[in-house]
């Protein structure tokens, strides 16, 4: 089948929804299906090839101008290409703007109202180009912040629209007030111009159902998947621990790989670590991050420095930066126990995935999408939410016990490519769009014979 899909870029950052997006696409191109993936606001940064579109609409530039400069908003085409290149966009983008609060939310409910909001221009040249490419069976659309775009290009294109749920809602919870409720209400309100929405676990179905007033019957749950192959262990021993042997008294590498930023929990992760080196006797250790830092969460990984200094530990802590796919590879595998204990209920922990892929086991909090992750394929502990002494222990037990630490490991391993492999996700996936394709094509055929009764000519 061919289908549309629409992506948004994060600029600079390696997103963990644009990852997905990518990797879903490049799996159902692989498996025969034609794919128009098309990125928004900025081009994506995928640590896999790309398969995006080289053209990117509501280019990022444009979308400001026509926000806040009315005059932008009539402004032709032709002149818009100036600021709309790939190009363009990525030499700002890399700039690393601090966004301002009031920004984030008038853009938001403008961007929901679709057709009548500032960007009305950016979706009439989206649409233009569309029709010059084949017609889908279905669009489908990463998550609900771009729902005002679903009855337009359906009633354009003829095509049912998919959309995913897979992590908007802290987003939207961040947004100041008046325009997270009414970024909700807009939601909420476009909700029946979706024909089925596409969660990324059965935590975050339920969630969205009810934080987005969503009927539970028009979600489905398709698991989050990875390209494990190049996890592995470099010797190819599929199953075992990426650990190597260590002496008894060794101490512990502990990493953490994710946005540093205070809803993925590297503090608690720190102040774990200082816990079990001054109070439960673990012998000198590591603490290893890598991932994003933006502008405005300097200060936050400044703090946790300053906690790990004050007590005695700074050298035992490295924040590697943000890393590209052979670089997180090397890092993952080289460490012992993995934990993102993020206090945001988490609906995809593509990290998680990725340790555990690499035959680390993880510890995680008892919340979000970990519960089912764990309890599904093993591979892991589960600690409580809310509890740095919790956390600590189940860090601990993973270094007294290297028995059970190789055990979840090897778990971990199979328990990925068994159940959260990206194969199974564009399968699956592949299954939702073809019901939705058929359910469109039976409404079509209906309506035809209705306007057209038997013996009628039209």
């Amino acid at each position: 089948m061919h289908v549309l899909s629409i992506t948004a870029g994060a600029a600079t950052m390696y997103c963990g929804s644009c990852l997905r997006d990518n990797a879903l696409a490049a799996e159902l191109i692989k498996l025969g299906h034609q794919v128009t993936l098309v990125p928004m606001y900025t081009p994506t940064l995928t640590d896999e090839p790309n398969v995006s579109t080289g053209r990117v609409f509501f280019g990022g530039i444009s979308v400001y101008l026509e926000q806040y400069l009315p005059i932008f908003r009539r402004t032709p085409a032709v002149l818009d290409r100036l600021w709309d290149s790939a190009r363009v966009i990525r030499a700002f983008a890399r700039r690393s703007i601090q966004v301002d609060a009031r920004f984030l939310g008038e853009m938001t409910v403008s961007m929901l109202k679709g057709e009548h909001g500032h960007q009305r221009k950016e979706l009439a040249k989206l649409i233009a180009w569309l029709k010059t490419q084949p017609r889908p069976d279905v669009i489908h659309l990463p998550y609900t912040l771009l729902i005002g775009l679903a009855k337009p290009l359906r009633d354009a294109l003829g095509a049912p629209v998919c959309c995913a749920l897979q992590g908007e809602d802290l987003f939207l919870d961040q947004l100041h007030e008046p325009y997270r409720s009414e970024a909700l209400r807009l939601i909420h309100e476009q909700v029946g111009d979706v024909d089925r929405f596409i969660a990324v676990s059965e935590y975050y179905a339920t969630y969205m159902s009810t934080y987005l007033r969503i009927p539970a019957d028009r979600i489905r749950t398709v698991r989050l998947g990875i390209a494990a192959r190049d996890f592995a262990r470099a010797d190819g021993a599929e199953g075992e621990s990426a650990s190597a042997p260590a002496d008894a008294g060794a101490g512990l590498t502990i990493g953490y790989f994710a946005r540093v930023a205070p809803e993925k929990g590297l503090d608690r992760l720190a102040d774990a670590y200082v816990l079990l080196r001054r109070e439960r006797g673990l012998p000198p250790s590591r603490l290893e991050a890598a991932g994003y830092l933006a502008a405005e969460h300097r200060d936050y990984l400044a703090r946790i420095e300053r906690r790990l200094s004050g007590a005695g530990l700074r050298d035992e802590f490295q924040y590697h930066g943000e890393m590209d796919r052979a670089a997180k590879v090397r890092f993952l595998r080289g460490l012992d126990v993995f934990s993102m204990p993020a206090p945001y209920h988490e609906p995809k922990g593509l990290s998680v995935l990725e340790a555990m892929a690499s035959g680390v086991p993880v510890v995680q909090p008892r919340h979000g999408a970990f519960p089912e992750m764990i309890e599904r394929m093993g591979g892991g502990l589960l600690v409580s939410s809310d509890s740095i002494e919790s956390l600590a222990e189940g860090l601990w037990q993973l270094w007294v016990d290297r028995e059970l630490r190789d055990k979840l490991g090897r778990a971990a391993v199979v328990g990925v490519r068994t159940h959260y492999g990206i194969n199974r996700m564009a399968r699956d996936t592949v299954a939702v769009f073809e019901d939705v394709a058929a359910a469109a094509s039976s409404v079509s055929n209906a309506a035809r014979t209705d306007a057209h009764p038997a013996g009628v000519r039209g």
